[in-house]
Order: C-alpha cells, then sequence, then structure tokens
C-alpha cells in the first residue's frame, strides 16, 4: 500500500491529498495511519505487546515504541518491566512508571499492507461521514443545490458536492420527473446519523419549502419586514400562503406579488405551475377564515371556539367556488387556519335555523306547557333548551318583551319541575339498568350519560375507569371489504371533546383509586407556565 510503504515527505503529502480531497482534518488521517500501522506492529510482534505508533505530523518521521509498565514483580513480560531493569535504562524509574522502548519500523507483507488499508479507509470514511452530519445538521431549514446523480425506485439521489441527499417518492411534486444529470433545488427537512453513513433528507413538497423560495425572491421577506404566519399546500396544484407586514406602509401581499407578478411567478415556476394563493393573516379568527376562503365571497361566520369548528355561510352560487375542485379550497383554508371549516349555503342555513326554531318551539311548547307565541317568544330570544329556561337569572328572563317577573316565575317553576321529573325518569332507568350511584357521582357525568353508558354495558366505577376515549366516542374500523365501519361510542351523542371525554376517564380513575389526583389542564398548564418562568 503506498500511504505505508511512501517515505516521510510522500507520507504527508498523501495526509494532506486525502484529508483535502475528503474535506476532513488531516490530523485525523494521520491518526488513521497511526492505528494501521499500530495494528501491523501488534501483529509482527505480538498482539499481547502494548504497542504505539506515531507519525510527526511536521517531518512525517514515524516511531514505533512497546510500552512496559514498571512494577516490583513482573507477571506479564510483554507489557511489565522490573524496578531493578527499569533503572537500569533509567535511574529515576520509579514503580508505576510507563518505559518506552523504541521497535525497528514495521515491514509490511502484502495481507498487512491490505489490513492496513482497510483500516485507513474505514477511519477516514468515518470522519467524513461526521463532518458531513456535523455540516449538514444545521442546516435543516435550507434549500440546497444539486445533481441528480440517480434514481432508485422513484426516489431521486442528489448529488451536494460534498455530501448525498435523497428527495423520496412522497416528498417530490407529483407528475414531476428528474434524470440523472439534471440540476435540483430541494429543502432540507431532516438530517439522521445512521450506520451507512448520514441520511440527508430532502423535500418539495414540504411547505416550507414554498416559505424559502419565497425568502430568496422576496427581500422584504428575507429582511423580516414581512411575515408568512401559515402555509398550506396541496404540492403541484394549490398552495395558500398568509402574510403579514410589520411595515404598515409595504403591502404584504403586493410585495409577494411583485411587479406584474414577477416574483410569485418564479416561485410558481420552481414547483410547476402550482397555483399560489396569497392573502393577509389577521389575528381576528373570522376575517382570517374569510381571507382564506377567498376567492369565494362569504356572508357570515359562526366560530365555535370550544371544538374550533367554524360554519362559513356563502351565497348559494358561490358554493362550488368556496368548496372547490374535490374540497380543494376549503381543506386548503382548513389546513391554514387550524379551523374545522362547515360551508352552508345561505338558503340551507335559513332551512336550518326554521327547523332548529320550530323544533325549540315544540320543545318549550310540550315541556313547559305554554302556548306556541310564547314557546316562538323563548326560541327567538335564545333560549336554546329547558335548562336554560330553569338556570337563566330571573331578572333576565323577565326582560323578554311581553313577560312580567309572574311570568317568569312560573316559567323557571314549569322548566326546574319538568327537569327534576325527567332526572327521576333517568335515574330510574339508569338503576333499572344495573348502573352503580358512583358512576353517577363521577363529575361531568349527566342522568342521561349514565344511562347511555349502562345501555353500552359499563356500570360500575371501574368499568368507566377502564374505558379508552374511543369507548365513548366511537372510532372506525376496517371491514372485510376494507370499507371503513362506523363503531358507535358510549357517549358519542352528547358532543363531548376528547379532552372532555379524557377527562371524564381520569377523574373515574381517581375515584376508583388507580391513580392519584390530578390537575385539570388549564391548572397543568399553569404550572409548567410557572416552572417555565422560574
Amino acid at each position: 500500500m503506498a500511504a505505508v510503504a511512501a517515505n516521510r515527505t510522500e507520507l504527508l503529502q498523501i495526509a494532506d491529498a486525502v484529508a483535502r480531497d475528503k474535506s476532513i482534518d488531516k490530523m485525523v488521517v494521520l491518526h488513521a495511519m497511526e492505528e494501521a500501522m499500530q495494528r501491523a506492529a501488534k501483529a509482527r510482534y505480538g498482539s499481547e505487546n502494548e504497542i504505539r505508533v506515531e507519525i510527526d505530523s511536521k517531518t512525517g518521521e514515524t516511531h514505533v515504541s512497546r510500552y512496559l509498565h514498571v512494577v516490583e514483580q513482573v507477571e506479564n513480560d510483554k507489557t511489565e518491566i522490573s524496578l531493578a531493569d527499569a533503572q537500569s535504562r533509567n535511574p529515576s524509574a520509579m514503580v508505576g512508571d510507563i518505559i518506552a522502548e523504541t521497535l525497528p519500523p514495521v515491514d509490511f507483507s502484502r495481507i498487512a499492507a491490505q489490513a492496513a488499508k482497510q483500516v485507513i479507509v474505514q477511519k477516514v470514511r468515518d470522519a467524513e461521514r461526521e463532518r458531513q452530519h456535523e455540516e449538514y445538521k444545521d442546516r435543516i431549514g435550507e434549500i440546497v443545490h444539486g445533481i441528480v446523480k440517480r434514481v432508485e425506485f422513484g426516489s431521486v439521489v442528489v448529488d451536494l458536492g460534498k455530501a448525498e441527499g435523497v428527495v423520496r417518492r412522497d416528498e417530490m411534486i407529483p407528475r414531476e420527473t428528474f434524470r440523472t444529470g439534471d440540476r435540483i433545488r430541494a429543502y432540507i427537512y431532516d438530517v439522521r446519523r445512521e450506520t451507512r453513513g448520514p441520511q440527508i433528507f430532502l423535500s418539495r413538497s414540504h411547505p416550507q419549502f414554498m416559505v424559502r423560495l419565497f425568502a430568496q425572491e422576496v427581500p422584504e421577506i428575507y429582511d423580516g419586514i414581512i411575515e408568512i404566519r401559515a402555509v398550506a399546500r396541496d404540492p403541484g396544484s394549490r398552495a395558500k400562503i398568509a402574510v403579514i407586514s410589520k411595515d404598515s406602509s409595504i403591502d404584504p401581499v403586493g410585495a409577494c406579488v411583485g411587479m406584474r407578478g414577477v416574483r410569485v411567478q418564479a416561485v410558481v415556476q420552481e414547483l410547476q405551475g402550482e397555483r399560489i394563493d396569497i392573502i393577509p393573516w389577521s389575528a381576528d379568527p373570522a376575517t382570517f377564515i374569510v381571507n382564506a376562503l377567498a376567492p369565494a365571497e362569504v356572508t357570515k361566520v359562526v366560530l365555535d371556539e370550544d371544538t374550533r369548528r367554524v360554519e362559513v355561510v356563502v351565497p348559494d352560487e358561490q358554493l362550488s367556488l368556496a368548496i372547490g375542485r374535490r374540497g380543494q379550497n376549503v381543506r386548503l383554508a382548513s389546513q391554514l387556519t387550524s379551523w374545522q371549516i362547515d360551508i352552508l349555503t345561505e338558503a340551507e342555513e335559513s332551512e336550518r335555523r326554521q327547523k332548529e326554531f320550530a323544533e325549540r318551539s315544540a320543545l318549550f311548547m310540550e315541556a313547559l306547557d305554554v302556548d306556541e307565541m310564547v314557546a316562538q317568544l323563548l326560541a327567538s330570544e335564545g333560549f336554546a333548551d329547558i335548562e336554560d329556561v330553569a338556570y337563566v337569572p330571573l331578572p333576565e328572563l323577565a326582560a323578554v318583551e311581553g313577560f312580567d317577573e309572574e311570568t317568569a316565575e312560573e316559567l323557571q317553576t314549569r322548566a326546574i319541575e319538568y327537569l327534576e321529573a325527567r332526572n327521576k325518569e333517568l335515574d330510574d332507568k339508569r338503576r333499572a339498568l344495573g348502573v352503580e350511584d358512583p358512576v353517577l357521582e363521577v363529575e361531568g357525568i349527566t342522568p342521561a350519560m349514565a344511562v347511555a353508558l349502562g345501555e353500552h354495558d359499563i356500570k360500575t366505577l371501574e368499568d368507566l375507569a377502564g374505558c379508552a376515549n374511543d369507548e365513548l366516542l366511537g372510532y372506525y374500523e376496517q371491514g372485510k371489504d376494507k370499507e371503513r365501519i362506523k363503531v358507535e361510542g358510549a357517549l358519542e351523542g352528547f358532543d363531548l371533546t376528547p379532552d372532555e371525554a379524557n377527562a371524564i376517564i381520569m377523574k373515574a380513575r381517581v375515584a376508583a383509586g388507580w391513580i392519584e389526583q390530578w390537575p385539570e389542564p388549564s391548572e397543568a398548564a399553569s404550572e409548567a407556565d410557572e416552572e417555565a418562568e422560574a
């Protein structure tokens, strides 16, 4: 092997050349050579010997030494030397010292040279991999340029110069093809250290790829004057980005579009013609959602902040535009805003409101034994159920037009009597089903819920404590023909959120003695905030 058999000057030249070629430290190469020579020397003098090889980084001179430990009584003459023998060589030697005994240079046989070559190659490869990982792990989030090296099973291997990256098939833009030798731009989204070397994962479908492209094309984004707050992509088809300007004199949408659309067109071309909607970001959820549904017009927005669902009403002729082809527009708007969006036409909303009004009026007429006019007055004032009438402050009920205090008191009395009778009926049914009293005592469980639990064979505190969220809320499972089959949850009809269902289960576990008292989510969050501040 040339690196091993070379003279001093050639040894340093070879180390320099390898270090430059692999972009690693020259000392790493020299240490690899030292280890290779050390292994060869051990094969020559015996592996039980403690042999060290040092190469002078300035002169290239090689020193081969055997280390001997100074001891009182020699047990292994390969690694130890008696104090008397040590002092004959060095009068100041003491027990515990190490004597270095110089050995003649090693003549490499063909097999030894091959083994040394493998050691050096492996050490250099490990150093190169470590260098690549250290370099690229800090570049996650950047766009890199490269040349397609090969295409394997739809994935593209990219030559980045001193490293290789891979764009997996699912990270490509649909219908996009590359051939060996093509130039490619991609986004580094992950770098992992693996046995075969660092894996640099690239993407062209990642939302942040679009963000970085805009930062390259729009100086205001690069300078931080304009910020991209949210991105939603259907790669290769359509995307939405929400932008906001920190300078009120700069229009964020106009800056991203550019003169005659030159800036946005540069991004569109890189993304294979992907259509991009640029919308102004707003801190007000309703305004942001209306902007996100552009180009459709919105006439009404109703937010439910607890479930993060929003009901959007659009004119009848705008329905298909708001939903988009295959639901693309509303899906991207939902991803962009992080709200679940339900689209209704004005006709559908009007019909639903009339139906709800009629149902509430009928409920009040039956439960409170009042005529249609009084029932409609309650429904039109926003009373949704009997509980609203029973527990609303009396002055608020008396303030309804046409009501006085006496009428309000009578309505509340009838509402409370109705609820008591209904609860007694539910409680009798609950007992008949065998649902134990401790279940009803769990905070959040109503008499109606207790009946529903009993109908699903959840009758004891332990039964409830052993439930999972899906058992209460329902779930889907795959049938024989791969169709999705809905499995009904015990409390599916009570509009519980996953957090509320989980809270009921956890409180049941506390009551059953399975776990200690646990903090409410809000309390846990505040405790975490306090710890972070501390």
